[in-house]
Formats: structure tokens, sequence, C-alpha cells
């Protein structure tokens, strides 16, 4: 029997700076410049075992990819079945946008239902390992649950700062796990204020510390096997920290580096909301940084992120894989949110849908054409944000079987 595949872990190096650092003590960002860092693995030793074929046979969750994840020990590992989702064709949608072959990558399926499991699977895992008991991170909604989650599932200590407007869903996920929640006046970069302040809690906060980023990275890995060692023309994806973006980024250098793929890249596109859209306005004035989005509004709690520590990444990602950035309004994303809904059965969150809304407009201008194969992404359960939609009027056929206590009351 073969022995379980090992991390190959390195060390920590700035993303802007290029400082080494040590990977075996508690850090958040560059101790330099205080940007965004990230794992460094040795990749040749990785080529030996992760090749594509030995993947296989191991088990469907981002755990699979271990030789490229950060967690020296296994037996620290917290883990939910979290990764792997969905790839789903949508071919009813693609007739719609006049499109030949349009994908979504459900992130809805994952524990916490939304994409955050992933991240903070890993970090929490990795922050078990490096000793750490109290974590806490602002949040929008999921990241919050998603750290509530498997910091019980690890028997540690969690804290979360929310906007008092955050989903409720969320919030009583939160609650439930055992965090203590903190709800704010104010955005998440004024929660994100809170956390930092405390200095007895490690910040969890996003691109603040290095491991959330290597789980968001295996949405790149499965989107390769499940397309059968091939890319993508394109990729849109609904981004407000811009962690997955980043990751899949950093995903497809290392697939490279290993002999997964070659030098092509999908065109990655950012869609925001026309309320917080600090990533567009960037890309569009030729800016390497964002500026700060002043009095930001949206129904996509996910997109509001006024400032985004890796603004840079992101904008760097954008421009050199041919990509680009653009914004759609609250009455869009509700707008392909039904439509999603009414042609593939899907209820989109208001960040995947989106997606759906960016993918018209670029079809609609020919920045994605007919024949080329696109991913779009839901970052989440449509269902975590009830109060978007509106509860439907009781409708009785005739003949139907009426339950006594299941009617719908309209004036509740």
């Amino acid at each position: 029997m073969s022995a379980a595949p090992a991390s190959t872990l390195v060390d920590l190096i700035c993303s802007a700076c290029g400082l080494t650092d040590t990977a075996d003590e508690p850090r958040n960002v560059c101790r330099d410049c205080g940007k965004v860092l990230f794992a460094r693995y040795d990749l040749d030793r990785a080529r030996d075992s992760m090749r594509p074929e030995n993947l296989r046979a191991r088990e469907p969750t981002l755990w699979r990819y271990m030789e490229l994840l950060p967690l020296r020990n296994g037996a620290a590992r917290v883990s939910l079945g979290e990764g792997f989702t969905p790839l789903l064709s949508l071919p009813r949608l693609a007739r719609t946008l006049g499109m030949a072959s349009l994908l979504l990558k459900d992130e809805s399926l994952n524990p916490t239902a939304s994409f955050k499991a992933r991240g903070m699977a890993v970090a929490v895992s990795r922050a078990r390992e490096l000793g750490l008991r109290r974590l806490a991170a602002p949040s929008a909604g999921n990241a919050g649950a998603a750290l509530a989650v498997y910091a019980a599932r690890a028997g540690l200590r969690a804290w979360t700062v929310m906007p008092r407007d955050t989903p409720r869903v969320p919030l009583i996920e939160a609650r439930l796990a055992g965090a203590h929640v903190h709800l704010i006046d104010g955005l998440i970069h004024d929660a994100g204020r809170v956390v930092r302040r405390h200095g007895d809690w490690f910040d969890m906060s996003t691109l603040r510390e290095p491991y959330r980023v290597e789980g968001k990275k295996t949405m790149g890995f499965e989107i390769v096997e499940q397309m059968g060692g091939r890319l993508p023309d394109a990729i849109v994806y609904p981004a407000g920290g811009g962690t997955g973006l980043i990751g899949m980024a950093k995903s497809f250098d290392e697939m490279q580096s290993m002999g997964w793929i070659g030098i092509e890249r999908p065109r990655m596109y950012v869609v925001q909301s026309a309320g917080c859209a600090p990533i567009v306005r960037a890309y569009e004035s030729g800016a390497e940084t964002a500026v700060f989005w002043r009095d930001a509004s949206t129904i996509a709690s996910g997109l509001r992120v006024p400032a985004a520590l890796g603004d840079y990444l992101m904008l760097r990602t954008l421009r050199s894989t041919g990509g680009g950035a653009l914004a759609v309004s609250d009455d869009a994303i509700r707008r392909a949110t039904d439509l999603a809904a009414g042609r593939e059965g899907i209820w989109l969150s208001p960040e995947g849908a989106a997606t759906v809304a960016a993918a018209g407009l670029l079809r609609d201008c020919d920045a994605l054409r007919r024949d080329e194969t696109v991913v779009l992404f839901n970052t989440g359960a449509g269902m975590l944000y009830p109060d978007l939609q509106p509860l439907p009027s009781a409708e009785v056929h005739p003949d139907a079987l009426v339950i006594p206590g299941l009617d719908i009351d309209t004036d509740a």
C-alpha cells in the first residue's frame, strides 16, 4: 500500500516584494511591505506523485491535492468533505445567451453552502497545526459562518464581526456553531478594523493570512481535472476580496510547473456590482491598485468590499490573461437569478447570478465568442439569501390536495 501523499510546503513568499519567511510559525502579511503572503512548494517533488492519473483513486475532496496544500501533518486536518464540487453544463442558458458551451462551477454544494468552506477548511487546519486557539475574521456573512463551523469542528474558539445588515442564514449558522458574533454599524472594512484591534485574536481575514487562498486555489485544479486536462477559454468570476480568482491563477502557475498544462491561460473576467466596483474602476483607468469605494451598496453582500488587500493581484491576473472587469446592476442580478432558475433549475446566490448577467454583456460585445467554452462561478447557494426573494402568493389548483397547516400566509 502506497504512503499517503504529503505536503511539499517549503516557505512563504511575499507576492509583492519577494521577501521569504518561515511557514512554520503563524504569519499574517509580509512583515516588510504588508502585502499578501503566498505558500511556496517544492514543485519538483510534488510532480513525482501528484500526476493526473494518480488522482483518480483519491478522495473526491480538495484534500486530494495534498502535495500542494500547506498541512504538514495530516492528523491536523479539519474537514467536512469540502471541494470537488460539480462542473455543470448549462445548455438551455447557453442557448439563451447565444453560446455553445457554458459551464457552472457550483460551489453551493460545499459544506456551509458556499465556497468559503474551501478556504476556511485549509486555514483552520493550518491554524490548529501551528497551535493557534483563538481565530477571528470580519465577514459579509458566509466567511464568518465557515470560520465558525470549522473552528467548532477543530475544537477552537471563533469570533466573527459582521455588518448589522448581514443576511440572516450565515448569522444563524455562526451562532449555532458556537462563534462569538459581533454586529456593527458599517461595512466589512469597518469589521476588519475591529478584528485587528484585538491582539489576542489571530486574524483570519481575506488574504491577511496565507492559507485561505490555498484552499480556494483547488477550484483551478478541479476545473482542469473535470475538463479532462483542458482549460476553458474564459472564466467569469464574482470578486469582492478576490481570493478565489487569485488562488486559481496561482494553481495554473503550479500546474504549468508540474507539466499539467502549458503556458496558455483562460481569459479571467471579474464581475462586481455597480454599487461597489473598485476593481472595475481601477482596471478601466489602467491603475495597478484600486481606490476605496465610498458608499458601497448592493444586494450581493459578498461583492460589497470597498477595498481589497489583493487588488494588485486581481488586476495583474486580469491583464496578464487578456480578460477584463465589468459591473452589473442589482436589477440585472435579480433578472439573472430568475433566468438561471427558470432555464436550469438552479437558485444562484446573487454573486453567482452576477456572472450570468456579466456573461450576457460579454457575449453581446463579442468578448465571449459563440464557439468558446466558458466557466461561470456560483459561489454560494441562493437559499443563503432568502430575504432577497419575495414570498410567492398562494396558488391552489381546484383538484389539488390541500393539507391543513401548509398554507402560505401571504400576510405574514
